[in-house]
């Protein structure tokens, strides 16, 4: 894998594990004031699933590290 490919998939990576977390965050945060039913909280979960998908195939193929595992 060249240097460019292998630098946009660490980009990648990162901003697929910040996303994960700012949503995260976002759905503890609507749980916490009771909006579970909302849309936006709908939303999140959605977009949460599919970022758990992503994490999952580079789990699979062993390109998380230690600490992005625990996610």
């Amino acid at each position: 894998m060249n240097e460019e490919r292998y630098k946009a998939f660490e980009d990648m990576l990162a901003a697929v594990l910040e996303r994960y977390e700012d949503t995260a965050k976002k759905m503890a945060e609507l749980k916490a004031a009771g909006k579970e039913k909302t849309v936006t909280y709908k939303q999140l979960f959605a977009t949460k699933l599919q970022l758990q998908a992503m994490l999952t195939y580079y789990r699979t193929y062993g390109l998380l590290d230690e600490r992005e595992k625990e996610l």
